[in-house]
């Protein structure tokens, strides 16, 4: 077999706002697949419930930020992304379009300390992911750590005062009310506070642990 000298290579995209469309749509993609696998793997036996609740989690806030930014400027649902791409992902259209919550959260014990945990986890990675992704002003970053701040103060067995997410946090919606919804927070604050996010999170999961 010949091949022709002259055959034009395809490209993709003709321009970097082009490419970053592809990259969020493969994101996009990665996400609800890694979903499926985990639902089987849970159907399986094949990782701990606390394993599955904090990697579902985890995939459940990812795909809300991946949703919106590869399919937004689409005017394209999930479904229809899922169709274009033949997923045949049962499990993830549940736990992801259907539920919203991981497995345990809807029918495992202490329902209410459950559903207090999946959200504050969900709070963490959605702020971490918004600083992570440069979202600097007050409007966009104040809600985010009102939410994380509300689903902290309501776990059991911890110091709403003295225990130290909750003090961070508390900082940073104290730094965040003192300024005008217009205002931006410059590079140096958005890196402190991803780090300050990150630790307070470091310190949640070591606060599960203690509590399983």
């Amino acid at each position: 077999m010949t091949y022709d000298d002259d055959t034009e290579e395809v490209e993709l995209y003709s321009s970097s706002r082009e490419r970053q469309a592809y990259d969020d749509q493969a994101t996009l993609y990665a996400i609800i697949l890694a979903t499926e696998h985990l639902e089987r793997a849970y159907a399986r036996d094949a990782i701990t419930q606390q394993e599955y609740v904090q990697e579902c989690n985890k995939l459940i806030s990812q795909f809300r930020l991946a949703e919106k930014a590869a399919l937004s400027k689409l005017n394209m649902t999930t479904e229809k992304f899922m169709q274009l791409y033949q997923m045949d992902c049962p499990r993830a259209t549940e736990r992801l379009l259907n539920m919203g919550v991981p497995e345990p959260i809807r029918s495992g014990e202490s329902a209410d300390v459950a559903v207090t945990v999946a959200e504050t986890v969900q709070h963490f990675i959605t702020a971490m992911d918004a600083v992570k992704l440069e979202s600097r002003f007050v409007d966009e970053l104040q809600p985010l750590l009102s939410d994380l701040m509300d689903s902290l103060t309501r776990l059991p067995e911890t110091a709403p005062n003295d225990w130290s997410p909750n003090h961070k946090v508390k900082k940073w919606l104290q730094k965040l009310n003192s300024m005008r919804a217009v205002d931006e927070i410059d590079e140096e604050d958005s890196r402190q506070l991803y780090l300050d996010l990150d630790s307070a999170y470091s310190e949640f999961t070591r606060y599960l642990k203690r509590n399983k």
